[in-house]
């Protein structure tokens, strides 16, 4: 396989420790240094792995050892930090979404072409057995043609649990565009791209209070849709049905159905890498499980990350810049028809992710 490429991590928050746990099984990935707004969050994160270096943002830039530069960055700085590892020369991988705004974001896709670098997005957990084998199901023509999906998403809200929700609530936040990527991601990877997105969109209270952590009783501000509903016309001519909610309380509802001509497919949250896939053919009354038959065996966050670095020069790796620049169109343009209560072209497309072949876990 050759040598493993090195990776500089920016963003030392709580996501880093699922890709730090992905890095060390991956062996196309190498950590060689972090960097944080805060050092003693970035010593901490590391303390355990005394040969990764605690550096500055710019230090992390300019080091010749990084290949690779992750961006886990709150969602406000993705953009930001992205075009500052493109100007020094680094491939970037980002959690998503890939910008604040698609504005943002094709400035990114922009100065990427122009660098000759490459720009990769979470969400990657569409490469595991759930979103992978629900795929094969679809092109091995055991639904039919699919006409249509549902995807639905609802919790109370993330300040139940996280202690500095705040970036949930602030512009770039929001259900939609938080958990909105890994659903749409989905959608694209099962139907194709988006065409035309029809939208509707609340906010019930002018504020969160945080319930767990040292700013427990904390009020914080909404500035940002709390639920979001629409239609995806996809260029297919499947139509999937949206529902992002920081509003409720549960849901029993599938996290995303594919119906096609002659059966439906149940596929696993999204959110996930794995999951039962469930078919129930047309006239039989059971659903059935699907063996996992594609996708990568107990991935993790990173994987994606892993494709990028061994993805062949001029090919688009599958959790790309490009699908990442879709999925934020789609959400914009959804919440811009939600806004001005009309449809919306999505001005944007992408190809459809090429497949993955089942891999086996690592041991």
């Amino acid at each position: 396989m050759g040598q493993p490429v090195n990776v500089g991590v920016v963003g030392c928050g709580f996501i880093f420790g699922q890709y730090l746990r992905s890095i060390e099984r991956l062996p196309e990935l190498r950590l060689v240094a972090v960097a944080d707004l805060d050092p003693g969050r970035a010593r901490e994160a590391v303390r355990e792995h005394p040969d990764v270096e605690v550096l500055g943002v710019a230090e992390l830039m300019a080091d010749p050892r990084v290949d690779v530069v992750l961006n886990l960055t709150v969602p406000a700085a993705h953009a930001e930090i992205t075009l500052q590892a493109i100007a020094a020369g680094k491939d970037v991988y980002s959690e998503k979404p890939l910008a604040a705004t698609t504005a943002d974001a094709a400035r990114v896709l922009r100065a990427a072409a122009d660098a000759g670098v490459r720009v990769g997005c979470a969400p990657d957990t569409v490469l595991g057995t759930g979103t992978q084998t629900a795929r094969q199901a679809i092109d091995d023509g055991l639904i039919g043609r699919p006409v249509a999906a549902t995807a639905t998403m609802m919790t109370p809200g993330h300040e139940r649990w996280h202690p500095n929700p705040d970036f949930y609530y602030a512009p770039g936040g929001g259900p939609l565009m938080d958990m909105g990527p890994y659903y749409i991601t989905s959608l694209v990877t099962l139907l194709g791209p988006v065409a035309t997105v029809i939208g509707a969109a609340s906010r019930t209270r002018a504020g969160r209070t945080i319930a767990t952590g040292p700013r427990r009783g904390e009020e914080i501000p909404v500035a940002v849709d709390t639920h979001v509903t629409g239609v995806l016309v996809h260029a297919s001519g499947a139509l999937s049905t949206l529902v992002m909610g920081f509003e409720g309380a549960a849901t029993g509802a599938p996290s995303i159905e594919v119906h096609g001509e002659r059966g439906s497919l149940s596929v696993p949250d999204p959110n996930h890498f794995d999951g039962p896939v469930l078919l129930a053919r047309m006239g039989e009354e059971d659903w059935e499980t699907l063996p996992a038959t594609a996708g990568h065996v107990e991935a993790g966050r990173g994987v994606g990350l892993a494709d990028l670095a061994t993805t062949p020069a001029g090919q688009e790796s599958r959790a790309g810049g490009t699908l990442a620049y879709h999925v934020l169109d789609v959400m914009e343009s959804l919440l811009s028809s939600a806004h001005s209560g009309t449809a919306v072209t999505v001005a944007s497309t992408c190809e459809r992710p090429r497949p993955v072949t089942f891999r086996p876990a690592l041991r």
